[in-house]
């Protein structure tokens, strides 16, 4: 399992394993693999050790909480009332752990049973639990202590577009096509239609939000071609992109450091804590996973960030796993952490732009077929219905 962080801050310990993060983190081991970082033996080894720890650790209704003791798989409550199962970081884990699936096909012991232990898990996910007794939307959280008392519906646009498709994919706990419509497509600000810098943005928050948005779902779900009635994904990623970056540029709070080579708000921490940085929620924290992991979308800007952020910020933030989290030029902050969450992004999405690696894994599994026919979608991923 990840570690939720490199440091431990926060008031909680190195013992802290986060659910969406080890998602992320598999596949990045994916890409290891298929680079020949590590041997493909010893990566699956690695894999099926984890497979067998999640299947002691503490899950309801199949669904794992967004932290967990990484020696005991016991719950860490994540918030006050949030102690129980976490739908969207179960979903992150679960993008991560079918394409695991997907590219360990071989026919030697350690890999066929490290393939079973993922399809015993993945079909014990009862997505239609979130249901909260059948209402037209899934909820991100129940815990046996407190219910629904955390009282979050998912609905859209944001990063749990995911969680629905998975949803809808699963074999023996599917949620109908009306829970998406009426539930994720359904709210004040699902559709958007306006245009920031000249740039038209279909869904979402004006000015596109925090561009994890448009990372966390799609380091599986190959937005290519992607359409539904609702939007044009890859229009939407792109110009969610493009947006953040122009504001970047214009940089109307002006802070230090921002520019064309120097852009990307998301969410990370920053010099007061922790939040979901945004150009509506401007701190002028630079994060290096924004732009970094928007690759796909925006290559030779993301080009220019990368060469900036290495040759010409260099050691402020570059250390022992890559680019630290973020910072802050203005306050002349530079974090000292690594996060699993912004990390694991930029190794999966770097290799999306370049070979298409984990979006074909990922969209090759037959469920995921089946459940994006099922609401609506087009891609040209998608094989015809015999």
């Amino acid at each position: 399992m990840a570690r939720e962080r490199s440091n431990t801050s926060f008031d909680y310990g190195a013992e802290v394993v986060t659910t969406g993060g080890t998602g992320f983190g598999v596949m990045a081991l994916i890409v290891a693999t298929e680079r020949g970082w590590i041997a493909r033996d010893t990566a699956a080894r690695h894999m099926l050790k984890m497979l067998k720890f999640l299947a002691k650790a503490n899950s309801f209704h199949g669904v794992f909480p967004h932290w967990m003791n990484g020696e005991t798989g016991k719950v860490i409550p994540f918030g006050r009332k949030d102690d129980g199962g976490d739908l969207v970081e179960t979903s992150f884990l679960f993008q991560g752990l079918l394409c695991v699936r997907q590219y360990f096909n071989g026919k030697d012991k350690v890999e066929s049973e490290l393939r079973n232990r993922i399809n015993w898990l993945w079909n014990e996910i009862e997505w239609d639990w979130f249901t909260r007794g059948g209402e037209e939307v899934l909820y991100w959280h129940w815990s046996p202590n407190n219910g629904w008392a955390m009282n979050f519906p998912l609905r859209g646009y944001n990063e749990t577009l995911i969680t629905y498709v998975l949803a809808a994919s699963a074999d023996r706990y599917p949620v109908s096509a009306a829970v998406y419509h009426q539930g994720f497509a359904q709210s004040n600000f699902f559709k958007n239609g306006k245009t920031f810098y000249n740039i038209k943005l279909p869904l979402g928050f004006d000015y596109g939000g925090p561009l994890f948005f448009a990372h966390y779902s799609f380091l599986g779900l190959d937005p290519r071609g992607l359409k539904d009635k609702y939007a044009d994904y890859w229009e939407q990623n792109k110009n969610h992109t493009l947006i953040n970056r122009a504001y970047c540029l214009a940089n109307p709070k002006k802070f230090k450091g921002y520019g064309e080579n120097c852009w990307g708000l998301t969410a990370s921490d920053n010099h007061l804590g922790y939040g979901a940085q945004s150009p509506t929620e401007d701190l002028g924290v630079i994060t290096p996973t924004g732009a970094l992991s928007s690759f796909p979308y925006t290559p030779e800007y993301s080009m220019k960030a990368l060469k900036h952020f290495y040759y010409d910020l260099g050691d402020k933030i570059w250390g022992d796993y890559g680019f630290v989290d973020a910072f802050n030029e203005t306050e002349n902050w530079y974090a000292k952490s690594y996060l699993a969450i912004d990390e694991g992004p930029i190794v999966v999405m770097i290799e999306n732009h370049r070979t298409g690696l984990l979006w074909k894994l990922f969209m090759s599994c037959p469920e995921v077929q089946r459940g994006l026919k099922k609401l609506g979608f087009e891609s040209p991923a998608l094989k015809p219905t015999n």
